[in-house]
């Protein structure tokens, strides 16, 4: 039996973790098309993957596309295919993606990434599941689930005509939100111990435990990339390592060691100042937090000492943080 809370390949059991998992439980269980947001290596790919096998259609095919890998020409042609003669060197008709993805859930990464032109041809798509191969003047229809992920804020970019508003509200019949991994408190130090004993298994090493230090630096990091980023240093220092721990402390550049600003706080239209107040407050006992178990290895009386608090007013700062004591614990 796995030692981590594992559901449908996520590993996890934050409250903004365990919120998406249910949003996400909810979302499969009604076939319509799905926007999926969040950062860079928070999970979008994953998450779609779990909408499509927790729904009806998870006996039919699943079919990802990165929008932004695919150059503007040919867009239209990998998602609706050809007829023969559409174009040079077209000499037999071509099926697209969304014809291989028959009964089943297209997945389109990076859907901002769409021309204009292929952002019309997917509206008509999704209006009446009916679309036209390139060079040919008969319709054809498919019963397709569209479940699209970005990483921009796609209102933004309709604000500014960069992505057509009615697309939008199309996609967003369903929107689910992925947390990033800095918002997940000791997520990290699970996910951290589910990558080092996946590599010990991949190289045929020993599992190492994490040094108390090493849990109060996952904990401190902002973690841009989330949880791929997550996976790469930690397999690293893990393959690397030549004592009995997992021991990083450093070595990480100044732009790492500090959260980024919150973008809400940069934008006094969408915080009022009580409301950034707190945001402050809560960023700085978090850090202050995390400084004290790590001094002290975990040992709550003497971090009570240290900040001048009582043991029992510190136990609920800890906890309102979802900060555990015994991650920061010495062997």
């Amino acid at each position: 039996m796995s030692e981590w809370p594992v559901v449908n390949g996520f590993i996890g059991e934050s409250g903004p973790f365990r919120a998406m998992l249910g949003l996400l439980a909810r979302i499969a269980c009604y076939d319509t098309s799905v926007l999926i947001t969040g950062e860079t290596g928070s999970g979008k790919e994953m998450a779609a993957r779990a909408i499509h096998y927790q729904g009806r259609r998870r006996e039919r095919p699943f079919i990802p596309v990165n929008c932004g890998a695919l150059p503007d020409h040919l867009v239209e042609n990998e998602l609706f295919g050809h007829a023969r003669g559409a174009y040079t060197d077209a000499r037999d008709s071509q099926s697209g993606l969304i014809a291989q993805a028959e009964g089943g859930t297209l997945f389109l990464d990076e859907v901002d990434a769409l021309t204009p032109k292929a952002q019309v041809s997917l509206l008509r798509f999704l209006q009446d599941g009916q679309y036209r191969r390139l060079g040919s003047s008969r319709t054809e229809t498919a019963d397709v689930r569209i479940v699209a992920a970005c990483n921009s804020d796609l209102r933004q970019r309709v604000a500014r005509e960069e992505f057509r508003s009615d697309l939008y509200y199309r996609l967003t019949a369903m929107d689910l939100h992925m947390p990033p991994l800095r918002l997940r408190g000791d997520d990290i130090v699970l996910l951290a111990r589910h990558f080092i004993a996946e590599a010990a298994s991949q190289y045929q090493l020993a599992v190492k435990e994490l040094h108390p230090d090493t849990v109060g630096w996952l904990l401190a990091q902002a973690w841009p990339g989330n949880v791929r980023e997550l996976q790469n240093r930690i397999q690293r220092e893990f393959l690397l390592c030549d004592g009995p721990d997992v021991l990083v402390r450093d070595a990480i550049s100044d732009g790492e060691r500090h959260p980024p600003v919150d973008g809400r706080l940069a934008c006094p239209t969408t915080l009022n100042f009580n409301e950034a107040k707190q945001q402050v407050l809560h960023d700085f006992e978090r850090g202050q937090l995390l400084r004290l178990m790590s001094e002290t290895a975990g040992n709550v009386s003497s971090a009570a000492r240290l900040a001048g608090k009582e043991r029992r007013a510190l136990g609920k700062l800890l906890k309102k943080h979802g900060i555990e004591p015994e991650h920061f614990r010495r062997p």
